[in-house]
């Protein structure tokens, strides 16, 4: 082994990003390069596009994210022009559908919302924040409660956490406080109402700058620091094969989007955590199969609705100065409508669902001025309980060499379906939703459950495990029947899951990483 080893990571999402500090901060004299097949969007490499004030910068931003569905900015990523149709459905603003409709969209029929990111930061410049903790069953089984809880707080630290934000809002605490009278004697202790634990930095004015990918990768992009000085962050870079001998690797080789000239590249290990679709589609291209692979899908699924808020109800927890005051408050930040987020944590056996409550000044789509609920002073809520998908074989994704996708690669097919089991859950959350949503006013929006694949939270495709027949990497990362290769991210996650995974992923990715460094320190 290299006494100045060079680790090369494919994605530059939040889970590429722990790895790399991770790594540069327990070896002192490593390197990392980490590729990325989108452009960098933001000033700062992974910044939350939500920071962006101008409205017209952070829609380019945005777009410049969206891959296929890039519009006019398609062919300066290098992106063939055909993959475009006229007319095709997009995603939501920042990522683009696996299924976009056009020559070499993957095929997911099942799955049709499922969507991706490709840009410097990956889904970390465009999520929403939320890093509850997994709980009961959504923990890994094969990682003790007590490594867990350094594995868990590390990651909150590299993650900015801040496990009360907005909780100066006396409307998020007059909602908890309904909420609670609702349900408060259902849930146990210390998985009752709360607000929802977010990433990110509170500003003196009241507003909250969000943490994207940057925030992670910290001294990494600092001039002048030393881990800087041994991080390089390729953009418009397309991985195309990681070179290996069977059970080490060589390298990965990869492609300039710009110039589409190919180079290899040599590394000591390579972590792919590219997501959890496109880090199967990269082994399966590599050579590398095993049976597991794209298996297992899951995703946790969304009931939604929207409520107006009752201002009699309100008014009698909230005086009228301190709404006015909030008012006038959030009008400082006029391009976050976000003015507090709480929530109903998973528990077990009586509440195995994610409740997320987001109350914002304005509804979140628009509504006719002669509605009678348009313009309400109190606002609105914007909420969904999340839903488990349990694991099965039968649900993933089937790559195929017998057609390639946009960028060359070799295509896959989502098979996805929902069974009796969850559509148990999905009833019964459905039914605490309209309690949530009556106890808070009316809804203006009814409950509805999203399409599969709107969570944009797809795991299990690369399920780490303690066995190598039903799992694609071992309990720290590796992939099995291999030395120096990593997989990341979400795909990792064995089990049923209801809420936002990443938390969850950096910690197993921080994991991963410290073995990694102790194996190259070796």
């Amino acid at each position: 082994m290299s006494e100045t080893p060079t680790i090369a990571v494919v994605g530059s999402g939040p889970i590429g990003a722990a790895y790399a500090r991770v790594l540069l901060e327990s070896l002192p004299h490593a390197r990392v390069v980490m590729f990325e097949a989108g452009p960098q969007v933001t000033e700062r490499p992974g910044e939350s596009v939500r920071n962006i004030v101008d409205p017209d910068e952070k829609a380019r931003a945005r777009e410049r994210s969206q891959g296929p569905q890039a519009g006019e900015f398609r062919d300066s990523l290098g992106i063939p022009s055909g993959t475009i149709v006229e007319g095709m459905f997009t995603a939501r603003q920042g990522t683009h559908l696996l299924d976009f409709g056009g020559e070499g969209s993957a095929h997911a029929p099942t799955f049709p919302a499922a969507a991706a990111a490709t840009n410097v930061g990956g889904q970390g410049a465009h999520w929403t924040c939320a890093i509850p903790r997994p709980a009961f069953s959504e923990k890994l089984d094969f990682i003790a409660d007590d490594e867990w809880e350094d594995l868990v707080s590390t990651a909150e630290e590299l993650l900015h956490k801040q496990s009360a934000a907005f909780s100066d809002s006396p409307v998020g605490a007059a909602i908890r406080t309904l909420l609670d009278r609702e349900f408060g004697a259902e849930l146990p202790e210390g998985y009752g109402v709360s607000t929802l634990p977010v990433a990110g930095d509170p500003q003196p004015d009241g507003t909250m700058r969000w943490a994207g990918t940057d925030t992670v990768l910290g001294p990494l992009i600092e001039p002048g620091t030393d881990t800087a000085a041994r991080f390089e962050l390729r953009d418009l870079t397309l991985v195309r094969r990681i070179e290996h001998d069977g059970a080490r690797v060589r390298g990965v080789w990869v492609e300039d989007l710009r110039t589409h000239e190919d180079a290899f590249v040599e590394a000591d290990a390579v972590v792919v955590a590219a997501d959890a679709f496109r880090s199967p589609q990269l082994l399966w291209a590599s050579g590398i199969r095993p049976a597991p692979l794209g298996r297992y899908l899951t995703e946790h699924h969304v009931v939604i609705g929207t409520v107006v808020l009752d201002g009699e109800r309100m008014s009698e927890l909230v005086s009228d100065d301190e709404l006015q005051a909030e008012l006038d408050r959030r009008a400082m930040n006029p391009a976050d409508p976000v003015a507090a987020v709480n929530r109903i944590p998973f528990s077990e056996p009586e509440h195995p669902y994610s409740a997320q409550i987001m109350y914002a000044e304005t509804p979140p789509f628009p509504l006719d001025p002669a509605h009678p609920a348009a313009g309400n002073r109190w606002g609105y809520i914007n909420m969904g309980f999340g839903v488990r998908k349990f694991p099965r074989i039968e649900d993933g994704a089937i790559v195929s060499d017998d057609e390639l996708d946009y960028r060359g690669l070799p295509n896959f097919t989502i098979e996805y379906a929902l069974t009796d089991r969850e559509d148990a859950e999905i009833a019964e959350a459905t039914e605490r939703l309209r309690r949530a949503g009556a106890a808070l006013g009316s809804f203006i929006a009814e409950p509805r459950l999203l399409p599969n694949g709107s969570s944009l939270h797809f795991m299990g495709t690369m399920r780490a495990g303690t066995d190598p027949a039903t799992s694609v990497a071992d309990p720290y990362s590796h992939v099995w029947g291999f030395e120096n290769l990593l997989v990341g991210g979400n795909g990792l996650i064995p089990t049923a899951n209801t809420m936002n995974p990443t938390l969850t992923s950096v910690a197993i990715a921080i994991r991963g990483a410290r073995r990694l460094a102790e194996e190259l320190n070796a």
